[in-house]
């Protein structure tokens, strides 16, 4: 490691406040994709310099897509770019920012502050549905919609990914998310009879 550069560490690796923790698999299982890249800006001028970059922006609580990035808009002035298989247009957006003049919003700091987890298997709909209240069925929650609300008992965003639902929360709440989730799987096998 280069002198003055720091090592992220990330709540499940060795050393992170949530090691040691599980994450569950089979028919209800849960990913951590928080050392994935993204970039949220929030206050006044936020869309308007996003807007002028090129990047389309969605309706407030609604996700668009540019050039591999989610487009997560979350507030009139409240925007994150999720960039799971675009790390290098995150980069160029996040460099072009920060040289930018204002106005252009302030860093919301979506990349140190909040984790990011997938949860997906067979027995998805089932467990969404006991760890959140909205109704997230497809016919009620569409695949471009965002619900802000509470999942596993804490304040989260979540939206509907290709392989499940993606939630993000506060990353300090890593490792009570975890347990949670493992404990409504575990809650939905007893009732099928999987203990």
């Amino acid at each position: 490691m280069a002198a003055g550069t720091a090592t992220r560490v990330y709540p499940f690796m060795p050393g992170g406040a949530a090691d040691g923790t599980k994450l569950i698999s089979g028919a209800v299982a849960l990913s951590d994709l928080t050392d994935k890249p993204r970039f949220g800006l929030k206050g006044g001028g936020s869309a308007a310099w996003l807007a002028a970059q090129g990047i389309p922006l969605p309706a407030v609580n609604r996700i668009g897509d540019h050039r591999g990035m989610r487009v997560l808009r979350l507030g009139n002035e409240d925007i994150l770019l999720l960039a799971e298989d675009a790390g290098e247009t995150v980069a160029d957006v996040k460099n072009t920012w920060h040289v930018a003049a204002a106005p252009k919003g302030y860093s919301s700091w979506r990349e140190e502050g909040w984790a990011w987890m997938r949860l997906s298997g067979p027995r998805l709909a089932e467990a969404m549905s006991g760890l959140c209240a909205p109704d997230l069925r497809p016919q009620k929650f569409g695949a471009d919609d965002i619900a802000q609300t509470r999942v596993g008992h804490i304040e989260a965003v979540t939206f509907r990914s290709p392989a499940g639902f993606d939630i993000l929360f506060d990353i300090t709440a890593s490792a009570y998310f975890a347990r949670a989730v493992a404990a409504m799987a575990g809650h939905t096998d007893q009732h099928r009879g999987h203990s």
